[in-house]
């Protein structure tokens, strides 16, 4: 314990929470201790805070291009997909539309929502990505129907980073006037984002993934869509969310996604960059691939699988060398079973246990990415020599799949 201690912790898992910036914290301070009014309050110290609060709603709109109206604060991304996809669902259903699109590689926030309400009655097609993970806009046109309700895309997915052509998705899905979602969580903050241009009718976003606080998130309604009250309890969020704002987070949130939109074109050109290096070494390991596009794709994940290994054992050798990866969703990481998206990508189940996803960030170095292609290798050779599977493999008991 003492000499692992005493490496460098490489923090490679970006894409499942960021590090609080110093911008956030001290955004979030004031709101701690001083400005503490409940923004629904009609004194002087409530009012305050109801200043703070349509400020950072104001702010956040701004990057996105919307009106500060159209931004409701939820507690995450999660809450945030939940309450856009059954909001559009109720609203399909009165006019007797039952039918939504979606993608097979989906966070499970959406696939779980989506999910109960196939029980409810619903029908979903779940549109294939193909081998490089990204959906077109003809499938999505070609998929809709007299009775679509939604068409709900990622923006960019959180396992292998392909971004999806969402202008083209919203432009097929305004000229059918269905209502267009995408869970951005990963895309915002780290890729430009404009609903207008793009034609988004709802976006998902949480501020633990660009550097804000976890625990607060946002819903873009585009206005005049109805949006169903999620959380009852109160009138905040013009009534669509009750329950008293998460004001010092929020707050945070918005400084924390000023702070990465000013930096975004030098984050994702240094990201890039390193990026390139993980996926030029990393190929070098024999029945190595890497998952998803080689160019649309977000600049700051990598996304490998290994033949012969299991991601588990590959993680926690690798967090003994002080590298702190992932192989998926964290949403997930508790479960055995092989990533859904990368069987997405028709991968069999026996490459798909051996992924291992690096998410980089602006704190990442060329000496962090050195130690990763010294240990990356190393404990995959590790781990074939002990495997069973990869020595079957070798004496051509069974064909390589990679």
């Amino acid at each position: 314990m003492k000499a692992a201690s005493e490496k460098k912790t490489i923090y490679v898992d970006n894409a499942a929470t960021t590090a609080m910036s110093e911008r956030a914290i001290k955004a979030a301070t004031p709101y701690l201790r001083e400005v503490y009014g409940n923004p629904s309050s009609l004194h002087s110290v409530g009012q305050i805070a109801k200043e703070a609060l349509e400020d950072a709603r104001a702010r956040i709109a701004k990057r996105l291009n919307c009106e500060p109206r159209e931004i409701y604060f939820t507690s995450g991304g999660s809450e945030a997909d939940n309450q856009a996809i059954r909001s559009a669902a109720e609203t399909g259903a009165k006019r007797g539309k039952k039918h939504i699109i979606s993608t097979a590689f989906e966070h499970h926030a959406v696939l779980h929502t989506l999910k109960k309400l196939e029980g409810e009655g619903f029908e979903v097609t779940y549109l294939p990505v193909g081998p490089l993970g990204v959906v077109t806009a003809e499938q999505v046109a070609s998929a809709i129907r007299e009775d679509t309700a939604l068409v709900t895309v990622m923006f960019a997915n959180n396992e292998i980073g392909t971004v999806q052509p969402i202008a083209e998705i919203g432009e097929v899905c305004r000229a059918k006037k269905v209502p267009f979602h995408t869970d951005a969580v990963q895309a915002v903050g780290h890729v430009p984002v404009d609903v207008k241009a793009m034609n988004i009718d709802m976006l998902s976003l949480s501020g633990h993934k660009f550097h804000g606080p976890k625990g607060v998130g946002a819903l873009y309604c585009r206005r005049g869509l109805p949006l169903a009250t999620f959380i009852e309890g109160g009138a905040q969020e013009r009534g669509r969310r009750g329950g008293t704002e998460n004001l010092p987070w929020i707050v945070a949130m918005a400084e924390a996604l000023d702070e990465s939109c000013e930096a975004m074109q030098k984050t994702a050109e240094k990201e890039k960059k390193l990026c390139d290096r993980l996926i030029e070494g990393l190929s070098k390991i024999p029945h190595s691939k890497l998952n998803g596009d080689r160019v649309k794709r977000l600049p700051s994940i990598v996304n490998m699988c290994f033949e012969g290994i299991e991601g588990e054992g590959l993680l926690l050798l690798l967090d003994d060398e002080g590298v702190c990866a992932s192989s998926g969703s964290a949403c997930t990481s508790g479960s055995l079973d092989p990533s859904h998206v990368l069987l997405a990508l028709g991968l069999p189940h026996e490459v798909a246990h051996g992924s291992l996803r690096l998410s980089l960030s602006e704190a990442t170095t060329d000496k962090d990415v050195d130690v990763i292609l010294a240990a990356v290798p190393k404990v995959v050779a590790r781990l074939r020599d002990m495997s069973p599977v990869w020595e079957a493999l070798e004496k051509g008991e069974k064909p390589h799949l990679i």
